[in-house]
């Protein structure tokens, strides 16, 4: 029962987040958003929503390691994902047609990357009132980057040229996309329950638990979203909503911590937690290195920098299970 409970849950957030991402395409086209722009914020932001409505849900529920897995596996998972658009993409080099746009966006993600491990393992005490300063540092410098991004890629022009009819009022995308939101804030609590209790029963425990399977689920939002926008051509769009899910997850690790009021998010998570923020760190960076690298050989169909990036996941993955973290 606890499966279907899991499963219907997941289905409906990954269909509502779907909607919830195409809402945010509507409005960028709307107010003449560039796709570095809105996949990098808006998209990374709407597909990333389900990481930090269930990380908020998990406080409730007493399982923190959870929402720490769920976190730190969906960047594991977002950067797997980059291998995925080589394996699907055999005629185009999507990575090196994007690489200098999105060097800035993988660079704000290895920094936001790297300061969540480091505070996780140096556990700094300091608060302000119930918010630990390490989660405060981690929005602000996640704010700051944002802003140098907007400063470095500006929105196009703005375009004379007519919309297709077919795309909906902007009022409408709006709407959408708060309803789809409120949709998410209701459904998140069930897989999260659900989440809990397999957790308990397969004796993985929570935090191996968010980092495999919640952080999958809650990423498959970026799956479909980042493979739709490769088969339109949009490529800025879809690597731009993997790296900046990346940031916004990290933004989230800080964020949640609002609403854990009775400790330090970052200091109540396993420390162990730390191997599996050090993995997502190596894989953004490997994720960058393929983006700025010159590369063009293959093996069999994917390039070399892609079947790292397949290893590099995998391989931690069994490191973090034969660890135990989490659990």
């Amino acid at each position: 029962m606890v499966w279907i409970d899991f499963l219907l849950a997941s289905t409906i957030l990954v269909i509502t987040a779907m909607q919830l991402a195409r809402y945010g395409d509507v409005i960028a086209l709307r107010t003449r958003l560039g796709g570095m722009f809105i996949g990098t914020l808006l998209l990374a932001g709407a597909t990333s929503l389900p990481e930090l409505l269930t990380s908020i849900n998990a406080f409730g529920l007493g399982v923190p390691n959870l929402a720490a897995g769920n976190m730190f596996g969906s960047n594991m998972f977002n950067m797997f994902m980059l291998a995925v658009l080589d394996l699907t993409n055999q005629n185009v080099r999507i990575l090196r047609q994007v690489a200098m746009k999105h060097a800035l966006t993988a660079g704000l993600a290895i920094l936001l990357i790297s300061m969540a491990v480091f505070f996780i393992q140096i556990n700094l005490e300091w608060r302000l009132g119930w918010v630990g300063v390490d989660s405060l540092l981690l929005m602000t410098v996640y704010l700051g980057g944002i802003r140098l991004l907007q400063r470095n890629n500006p929105p196009p022009p703005i375009s004379q040229e007519p919309l297709d009819p077919s795309v909906p009022a902007l009022w409408k995308a709006i709407l959408g996309f708060v309803f789809a939101t409120l949709i998410l804030v209701l459904v998140a609590p069930a897989l999260v329950a659900s989440s809990a209790v397999i957790a308990e029963t397969t004796g993985l425990g929570t935090g191996f638990v968010g980092l495999v399977l919640v952080g999958l689920v809650t990423s498959l939002p970026e799956l479909v979203t980042t493979i739709a926008a490769v088969r339109l051509g949009a490529y800025d769009l879809a690597v731009g909503n993997l790296f900046g899910s990346n940031i916004f997850n990290m933004f989230g690790l800080g964020l949640a911590d609002l609403f854990l009021t009775t400790d330090r998010f970052l200091g109540v998570i396993d420390p162990a937690f730390a191997i599996a923020g050090m993995l997502g760190l190596i894989l953004t960076i490997l994720g960058l290195i393929g983006n700025l690298a010159r590369l063009e050989r293959r093996l069999w169909v994917i390039e070399i920098d892609a079947l790292l990036l397949i290893l590099v996941y995998f391989g931690g993955l069994w490191v973090l299970y034969s660890m135990g973290v989490g659990t």
